[in-house]
């Protein structure tokens, strides 16, 4: 049998990062949560914890911590027939989900505005590419997830949201630089353009649909959704950015498609475990209403 508050220590420094900042979230002393952790690990005949800045999950680590994620959303659901029952110590249960920043940018911090009525959980967002957010749930860190795979994960549900729509653009200015003969595989070769990060690969997506075939390009990476807008407004480079976040700057002329009408379409979907919960279920509801407006509903 597990002891929960070995489990809920081991939860907690993974989740702050350090035991001392651990302790201050569970009311006690850093030698006591040290302790707890250390305990675990004896029993567990194995390291759960890297003790680096921050403090990271083994792998063993990281599967007990997902576990405790699990645990704490049974009892939340049990707290709302039998009020007496105490979540493993805590008076509010954490759900981990994983988001692509276009989405967070655009579309789904509505969903969490939407769910603030759920004042007993907190929601605890981890940001990556819609290529790789599956791995954040195939790895159990997280128990839903904004995603481009359509196949669910093991133990998950898959739903489709609709497509996000990316135009590429630039600013007048970049666009009289460096397209003023057109838009080429010459062209775009030279011209300097945006990355998100080293995962992002829609604007050589964009590129090779356009060439028909792969292009080398020249790149500034700026891993920000609204500074990434800016860069291209200020004329640093060209990107794939979602219309939602730039149809104001394209209905007033300071961004033009390289390319008029040729947007490239994004599908997303939401995955979640499959494991019983009115919390998840609630989620899952309002993140469909979120997307169900501004994503196009061609999936």
């Amino acid at each position: 049998m597990l002891d929960y508050s070995l489990l809920v220590a081991l939860a907690t420094v993974v989740q702050e990062g350090s035991f001392e900042r651990a302790a201050k979230a569970l009311h006690l002393t850093p030698s006591a949560v040290s302790q707890r952790v250390r305990l675990l690990e004896e029993r567990m005949g194995c390291a759960l914890v890297v003790r680096s800045h921050p403090c990271r999950a083994t792998e063993t680590g990281r599967h007990l911590c997902q576990h405790v994620d699990r645990v704490q959303l049974l009892e939340h659901e049990l707290r709302s027939v039998l009020p007496s029952v105490d979540p493993l110590g805590a008076a509010r249960v954490r759900l981990p989900i994983a988001v692509n920043a276009d989405s967070l940018a655009t579309w789904f911090a509505p969903a969490l505005t939407a769910f603030e009525n759920e004042p007993s959980v907190l929601m605890d967002v981890t940001v990556d590419h819609e290529g790789h957010t599956t791995e954040w749930l195939r790895s159990g860190a997280v128990l839903a997830a904004v995603t481009a795979t359509a196949e669910p994960t093991t133990g998950c549900s898959s739903i489709a949201l609709g497509t996000m729509r990316y135009r590429a653009v630039a600013s007048p200015s970049f666009m009289a630089r460096y397209y003023s003969q057109g838009v080429n595989a010459d062209s775009l070769a030279r011209a300097p353009s945006l990355l998100f990060s080293t995962k992002d690969d829609l604007q050589a997506r964009w590129v090779q649909r356009l060439c028909q075939h792969h292009v080398e390009l020249h790149r500034h990476t700026i891993p920000l959704s609204q500074a990434f807008v800016t860069a291209a407004l200020a004329g640093i480079g060209w990107g794939l950015h979602p219309q939602a976040l730039i149809q104001q700057y394209l209905d007033g002329g300071s961004l033009v498609e390289l390319v008029a009408d040729s947007p490239l379409d994004v599908p997303l979907y939401w995955q979640r475990a499959r494991a019983a919960s009115t919390v998840l279920d609630r989620l899952t509801q309002v993140v469909r209403s979120a997307a169900s407006v501004p994503l196009r509903n061609d999936i």
